[in-house]
Protein backbone atom coordinates (compact mmCIF):
# COMPACT_ATOMS: atom_id res chain seq x y z
CA UNK A 1 0.00 0.00 0.00
CA UNK A 2 1.21 3.91 -1.16
CA UNK A 3 1.44 5.92 2.10
CA UNK A 4 0.95 9.47 1.61
CA UNK A 5 2.87 11.52 4.17
CA UNK A 6 0.21 15.03 4.97
CA UNK A 7 1.77 17.68 6.53
CA UNK A 8 -1.01 20.02 8.15
CA UNK A 9 -2.23 22.36 10.46
CA UNK A 10 -5.44 22.74 12.11
CA UNK A 11 -5.78 26.62 11.48
CA UNK A 12 -4.25 26.61 7.34
CA UNK A 13 -7.45 27.08 5.79
CA UNK A 14 -5.66 25.65 2.68
CA UNK A 15 -5.68 22.21 4.52
CA UNK A 16 -9.30 22.84 5.19
CA UNK A 17 -10.48 23.41 1.93
CA UNK A 18 -8.33 20.53 0.67
CA UNK A 19 -9.02 18.06 3.55
CA UNK A 20 -12.19 15.93 2.20
CA UNK A 21 -11.30 16.03 -1.70
CA UNK A 22 -7.19 15.07 -0.58
CA UNK A 23 -9.60 12.07 1.93
CA UNK A 24 -11.23 10.69 -1.36
CA UNK A 25 -8.09 10.87 -3.52
CA UNK A 26 -6.09 8.56 -1.21
CA UNK A 27 -9.03 6.51 -0.75
CA UNK A 28 -9.57 6.18 -4.64
CA UNK A 29 -6.08 4.89 -4.77
CA UNK A 30 -6.07 2.91 -1.81
CA UNK A 31 -3.54 5.24 -0.25
CA UNK A 32 -2.64 5.26 3.47
CA UNK A 33 -2.63 8.94 4.90
CA UNK A 34 0.21 9.25 7.55
CA UNK A 35 -0.82 12.44 9.42
CA UNK A 36 1.78 14.74 10.67
CA UNK A 37 0.26 17.71 12.55
CA UNK A 38 3.06 20.40 12.30
CA UNK A 39 4.51 23.37 13.99
CA UNK A 40 3.99 26.06 10.89
CA UNK A 41 6.42 28.27 13.00
CA UNK A 42 9.60 25.95 13.03
CA UNK A 43 9.07 24.93 9.49
CA UNK A 44 8.73 28.78 8.12
CA UNK A 45 11.62 29.79 10.04
CA UNK A 46 13.83 26.95 8.70
CA UNK A 47 12.36 27.01 5.29
CA UNK A 48 12.76 31.09 4.42
CA UNK A 49 9.80 32.31 5.58
CA UNK A 50 10.04 35.59 7.70
CA UNK A 51 10.61 36.01 11.54
CA UNK A 52 8.18 37.03 13.47
CA UNK A 53 10.50 40.12 14.33
CA UNK A 54 10.71 40.93 10.91
CA UNK A 55 7.26 41.04 9.99
CA UNK A 56 5.13 44.25 9.74
CA UNK A 57 2.98 44.83 12.53
CA UNK A 58 -0.59 43.60 11.01
CA UNK A 59 1.52 40.09 10.98
CA UNK A 60 3.09 40.29 14.10
CA UNK A 61 -0.26 40.64 15.58
CA UNK A 62 -2.13 38.23 13.53
CA UNK A 63 0.55 35.53 14.12
CA UNK A 64 0.05 36.47 18.44
CA UNK A 65 -3.69 35.73 17.99
CA UNK A 66 -3.06 32.43 16.06
CA UNK A 67 -0.46 31.11 18.17
CA UNK A 68 -3.53 31.21 20.59
CA UNK A 69 -5.76 29.87 18.75
CA UNK A 70 -3.10 26.73 17.58
CA UNK A 71 -2.15 26.88 20.85
CA UNK A 72 -0.69 22.96 19.71
CA UNK A 73 -4.10 21.37 21.96
CA UNK A 74 -5.42 20.69 18.62
CA UNK A 75 -2.41 19.03 17.24
CA UNK A 76 -1.49 17.28 20.53
CA UNK A 77 -5.02 15.46 20.69
CA UNK A 78 -4.59 14.22 16.78
CA UNK A 79 -0.95 12.89 17.48
CA UNK A 80 -2.42 11.42 20.87
CA UNK A 81 -5.39 9.89 18.89
CA UNK A 82 -2.63 8.56 15.94
CA UNK A 83 -0.69 7.25 18.81
CA UNK A 84 -3.94 5.13 20.22
CA UNK A 85 -4.28 3.52 17.12
CA UNK A 86 -7.19 5.79 16.25
CA UNK A 87 -8.48 6.99 12.64
CA UNK A 88 -8.01 10.74 12.83
CA UNK A 89 -9.26 11.65 9.15
CA UNK A 90 -12.91 12.71 10.48
CA UNK A 91 -10.94 14.37 13.74
CA UNK A 92 -8.87 16.16 11.77
CA UNK A 93 -11.67 17.38 9.78
CA UNK A 94 -13.94 18.44 12.73
CA UNK A 95 -10.92 20.45 14.01
CA UNK A 96 -10.76 22.13 11.12
CA UNK A 97 -14.07 22.98 11.08
CA UNK A 98 -14.45 23.86 14.12
CA UNK A 99 -11.86 26.91 12.91
CA UNK A 100 -12.94 28.04 9.64
CA UNK A 101 -16.83 26.82 9.70
CA UNK A 102 -17.72 27.96 13.47
CA UNK A 103 -14.88 30.38 14.29
CA UNK A 104 -14.22 28.87 17.08
CA UNK A 105 -10.92 28.60 19.02
CA UNK A 106 -9.45 25.13 19.13
CA UNK A 107 -6.91 26.66 21.88
CA UNK A 108 -9.91 26.01 24.05
CA UNK A 109 -10.45 22.64 25.63
CA UNK A 110 -14.66 23.20 25.46
CA UNK A 111 -13.92 23.77 21.40
CA UNK A 112 -11.56 20.78 21.71
CA UNK A 113 -14.21 18.35 23.18
CA UNK A 114 -17.26 19.27 20.64
CA UNK A 115 -15.20 18.50 17.75
CA UNK A 116 -14.12 15.06 19.35
CA UNK A 117 -17.41 14.40 20.12
CA UNK A 118 -18.85 15.55 16.59
CA UNK A 119 -15.98 13.34 15.25
CA UNK A 120 -17.07 9.57 17.01
CA UNK A 121 -14.56 9.83 19.57
CA UNK A 122 -14.00 9.31 23.08
CA UNK A 123 -13.55 12.54 25.08
CA UNK A 124 -11.70 11.49 27.78
CA UNK A 125 -9.56 8.57 25.79
CA UNK A 126 -8.16 11.47 23.25
CA UNK A 127 -7.82 13.99 26.13
CA UNK A 128 -5.54 11.67 28.15
CA UNK A 129 -3.65 10.91 24.85
CA UNK A 130 -2.80 14.47 23.73
CA UNK A 131 -1.28 14.94 27.65
CA UNK A 132 1.27 12.02 26.71
CA UNK A 133 4.62 13.25 27.30
CA UNK A 134 6.13 12.33 23.94
CA UNK A 135 3.31 14.15 22.03
CA UNK A 136 4.97 17.76 21.77
CA UNK A 137 8.20 15.72 20.84
CA UNK A 138 6.27 14.10 17.84
CA UNK A 139 4.78 17.99 17.00
CA UNK A 140 8.69 18.75 16.69
CA UNK A 141 9.71 15.38 14.93
CA UNK A 142 6.82 15.74 12.27
CA UNK A 143 8.37 19.69 11.82
CA UNK A 144 11.83 18.84 11.63
CA UNK A 145 11.14 15.51 9.00
CA UNK A 146 8.58 18.04 7.01
CA UNK A 147 11.87 20.51 6.35
CA UNK A 148 14.11 17.47 5.55
CA UNK A 149 11.39 16.37 2.88
CA UNK A 150 11.41 19.52 1.44
CA UNK A 151 8.33 20.74 3.08
CA UNK A 152 7.72 24.69 3.23
CA UNK A 153 4.03 25.12 3.77
CA UNK A 154 0.57 23.37 4.81
CA UNK A 155 -1.00 21.30 3.32
CA UNK A 156 1.60 19.32 1.73
CA UNK A 157 1.13 15.78 0.40
CA UNK A 158 4.23 13.74 0.16
CA UNK A 159 4.50 10.83 -1.77
CA UNK A 160 8.58 9.59 -1.59
CA UNK A 161 10.19 12.17 -3.14
CA UNK A 162 7.92 13.58 -4.57
CA UNK A 163 5.77 16.85 -2.85
CA UNK A 164 2.70 18.15 -3.75
CA UNK A 165 2.53 21.82 -1.96
CA UNK A 166 -1.63 23.45 -1.69
CA UNK A 167 -4.86 22.38 -1.69
CA UNK A 168 -4.44 23.48 -5.27
CA UNK A 169 -1.83 20.82 -6.65
CA UNK A 170 -4.40 17.76 -5.05
CA UNK A 171 -5.38 17.62 -8.72
CA UNK A 172 -1.50 16.92 -9.63
CA UNK A 173 -1.50 14.11 -6.83
CA UNK A 174 -4.79 12.17 -8.22
CA UNK A 175 -2.62 12.36 -11.50
CA UNK A 176 0.80 11.24 -9.95
CA UNK A 177 -1.07 8.32 -7.94
CA UNK A 178 -3.14 7.33 -10.84
CA UNK A 179 0.64 6.80 -12.87
CA UNK A 180 2.73 4.94 -9.60
CA UNK A 181 -0.50 2.79 -8.88
CA UNK A 182 -0.75 1.37 -12.95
Amino acid sequence: MLTIEYYLSVVSPWSYLGHRRFCDIAREHSAEILYLPIDSSILFAKTGGLALKDRSPQRKRYRMQELRRYCNLASRVIIGAIEAGHDVTELVYQLMSAVWVREEDVSETSVVIGAIQRSGGCVDDLLAAADHKDVQNIIIENSEQAVSKGVFGVPSYVVGEEVFWGQDRLEFLDQFLSKVMA
